[in-house]
């Protein structure tokens, strides 16, 4: 109920322009395949990694690749600081494809924060994102990938895990998690639409031995596209693998 208000109340503003015209609905099922990696160079230094395998039809067809990687600052075991680059490669699907596969560069910057409430692990994510997106063009008579528009969008997510036993998420155990996820677009060549997407997660996961935590969850994903006019409610199976490493040696006390 809250989760439905909230959506109402942002994206509605952006689209009484727009309230003569008959929006366009539609629904797709996709199937994101994505591995997080983290390594640590020092208490305090490590490199994020990120991959994700986004298809359409949940396998059968090209939707998204995408590449994220960004050096992170470890202040503690609770707050982290990160940033970096990450590269996009969006291919035609759905009701409203694409009239070709265009590419899209974003530098990002974000601070994690993750607290404890007995056995509930929480998560809060702020993220900044300077996008540059190649959208196609039209240039005799055929569609090319034209030149670079720039957008910010700012993202906010908050997730909880919770083990099925013990007080914490130890190696052979199973644990569900749940996050929300709000994007809003803000600066210049914003189009019609402030709300970009909002995304809601459940999953099961497992802790696995010397490898980290494999989840397989469920995704809903409302985009409003930028012409104010269209909206895709997406159904998204999400598997994952997410490992952290030390690669240095600890200091003896």
């Amino acid at each position: 109920m809250i989760r439905s208000k909230i959506i109402i109340i942002l994206s509605v503003l952006p689209f009484l322009y727009f309230a003569q015209v008959k929006r366009q609905y539609a629904e797709h099922n996709h199937g994101w395949y994505m591995f997080f990696g983290t390594f640590k160079f020092s208490e305090k230094i490590g490199l994020h990694t990120e991959a994700q395998w986004r298809r359409s039809n949940f396998i059968l067809d090209n939707q998204q690749l995408l590449l994220r990687t960004g050096l992170n600052f470890h202040f503690n075991k609770q707050v982290v600081a990160t940033a970096g680059y990450c590269f996009v490669q969006t291919h035609p699907y759905g009701e409203f494809p694409s009239k070709i596969m265009f590419p899209e560069h974003r530098i990002w910057e974000q601070l994690q924060f993750t607290s404890r409430f007995g056995k509930l692990e929480m998560v809060n994510r702020f993220r900044l994102e300077q996008r540059y997106v190649y959208p196609p063009v039209l240039k005799d008579g055929k569609y090319i990938v034209g030149s670079d528009v720039y957008t910010n969008r700012f993202r906010l997510l908050t997730r909880f895990s919770i083990p099925f036993k013990g007080q914490t998420i130890e190696d052979k155990t199973f644990y569900i998690t749940a996050y929300e996820e709000f994007f809003i677009n803000f600066g210049e060549n914003v189009a019609y639409n402030i709300y970009d997407q909002n995304r809601a997660y459940i999953a099961l996961g497992y802790k696995v031995p010397k490898l980290g935590k494999v989840e397989l969850g469920y995704l809903n994903q409302l985009v409003f596209k930028s012409n104010g006019i269209q909206v895709e409610n997406n159904h998204t199976l999400q598997f994952s693998i997410t490992t952290s490493l030390n690669l240095y040696k600890k200091k003896e006390s």
